[in-house]
């Protein structure tokens, strides 16, 4: 763990001191990095959070964070700087990038939608299920695909299930106020270890302890659930970012007068509080601390997994893969949550670090501001572990700019949001259509806060052009639910 995580009060560094206590039971005298086999296949760490935006230290994203640990991991590899989920809600991406299939294609556009009722995935093969064909011992843990689901496609499966504990009553947010259940924040509960996320970090640092060079190679997926509402996390962590000090998002009031109507409709959320209920309840600046304070909560169990795996016999031949499912708003263009074609929304940490003992042949303390999406991890990881390939694939790997950051790079990022609806990220520009035809256009080099929609400007049809020729010819109806399968809820 980072050591300026140290500083951060007890409640920061005790994930590490429930780890060694786990430990001394279940793997006494654990053993200490030693080079793997030349020639062997390397591990894979694949680490997912929940619902983080870039407000995290090394992105810069809002100037309060403190993330010692991602930032520390950012140094050790390829920090993508410019990096957008394939769906701006937690099922659909999740389905995205773990099958490597567009929602477009997969007709998976919304929480309510199952994978199994999608004939397209029911034909692919999931990430973790490529490793195990290719000789892997795939190991999951927590929120790796919506929910809790997606056990059947990994060998073995973590103790922990779901979001954990909740109050009898909610603790800041009215009943009246959100729709969904989880919509909350504040200190719960007192003890850690009812914490999904810490039990999830002691599980999988023990998969890493008892792990030796000699056994299969790895495959082990973390899925963290923190900051996903409900906002809840230790009170040291709230202590590290004072309420009455707290930043808040910019808005601009006139913000939405050049909105498309179809826009509104698609964002139109009411699963979440109001901004407007947010700012004349004086709970805006309690909100974000929470998101805060479950970012730093979140980075202290990052912290346990990796050091884990520094003191393992995996530390020199194990590749990390550290990223988020999609952003979250707080305010920004008056609205909360994800679901929206936005940057806020969209954009995402990701993270790649080399092995030990191939970092000589990667680049490293870098960030490479290509834009890119979470359907590159699939075929990433098959072409750096040398995997069969695999046809089903529609994301392009991400080898030659973790080799050098600054190649040239043709493509773009896309997201989608709902049927036929998209938006394409360059390096520079965002380009949003929606089904109806509508579009928005920002430059975020001048406007990051995308206040200024300029698709209406002539001088800019013929990048509207280019930037629309990447929006996907196939775009599929969702599918039929099956009768008997009971939906999730759509909040989750």
């Amino acid at each position: 763990m980072h050591p300026n995580t140290l500083c951060f009060r007890s409640w920061a560094v005790f994930p590490v001191f429930f780890l060694s206590v786990l430990l001394s039971l279940v793997c006494p005298g654990f053993r200490q990095a030693s080079a793997a086999p030349e020639g062997s296949k390397p591990n894979v760490l694949l680490i997912t959070i929940d619902d983080l935006n870039d407000w995290v230290g090394c992105l810069g994203g809002h100037p309060q964070t403190l993330t010692p640990n991602i930032d520390a991991l950012a140094k050790r590899g390829v920090l993508f700087t410019n990096a957008h989920c394939g769906a701006p809600v937690c099922n659909p991406s999740r389905a995205s990038f773990m099958s490597g299939i567009r929602p477009s294609t997969s007709g998976i556009y919304e929480n309510s939608d199952a994978m199994t009722d999608s004939p397209v995935i029911q034909k692919a093969v999931m990430l973790p299920q490529h490793f195990s064909a290719n000789g892997y011992r795939s190991v999951g843990t927590g929120k790796l695909f919506h929910g809790s689901s997606g056990k059947e496609y990994f060998d073995e499966y973590g103790p922990a299930d779901g979001q954990g504990p909740t109050p009898k009553e909610k603790l800041n947010c009215p009943k009246e106020q959100a729709k969904s259940k989880l919509w909350d924040w504040g200190v719960f509960p007192e003890a850690l270890e009812h914490y999904n996320d810490v039990t999830d970090a002691a599980w999988a640092a023990a998969q890493l302890h008892e792990a030796t060079s000699k056994d299969k190679p790895l495959f082990l997926g973390v899925g963290f659930y923190r900051p996903h509402v409900p906002l809840y996390a230790p009170e040291g962590f709230f202590a590290m970012h004072p309420r009455n000090q707290i930043i808040l998002p910019e808005v601009l009031d006139t913000d939405r007068s050049d909105i498309p109507k179809s826009a509104l409709d698609l964002t139109d959320n009411d699963t979440p509080p109001s901004h407007d209920w947010f700012v004349k309840s004086g709970e805006w600046s309690h909100a974000v601390q929470a998101y805060l304070a479950c970012i730093s909560f979140v980075d202290s169990n990052v912290g346990t997994v990796i050091d884990a795996l520094d003191r393992s016999a995996l530390a020199d031949n194990t590749w990390i893969v550290l990223f988020s499912d999609h952003g979250f708003f707080l305010g920004e263009k008056q609205r909360w949550a994800k679901q929206a074609l936005w940057e806020r929304a969209t954009k995402v940490p990701l993270i790649i670090v080399p092995p030990k003992n191939l970092a000589a042949d990667w680049a490293t303390a870098a960030t490479c501001p290509k834009p890119v999406d979470l359907l590159s991890i699939y075929p990433t990881l098959v072409e750096l572990c040398g995997l069969t390939e695999q046809p089903q694939l529609q994301g392009y790997s991400l080898v030659p700019l973790l080799k050098d950051p600054a190649a040239e790079w043709t493509h773009r990022a896309l997201t989608t949001y709902t049927q036929n609806n998209h938006a394409v990220r360059s390096e520079r520009w965002r380009y949003i259509r929606y089904h109806d035809g509508a579009e928005e256009l920002y430059d975020m080099q001048n406007d990051p806060h995308e206040w200024y929609n300029l698709a209406n400007k002539p001088e800019h049809a013929a990048l509207i052009e280019e930037m629309k020729s990447y929006l996907p010819t196939e775009n599929v109806s969702s599918p039929p639910a099956k009768p008997s399968r009971k939906r999730r809820d759509a909040g989750e």
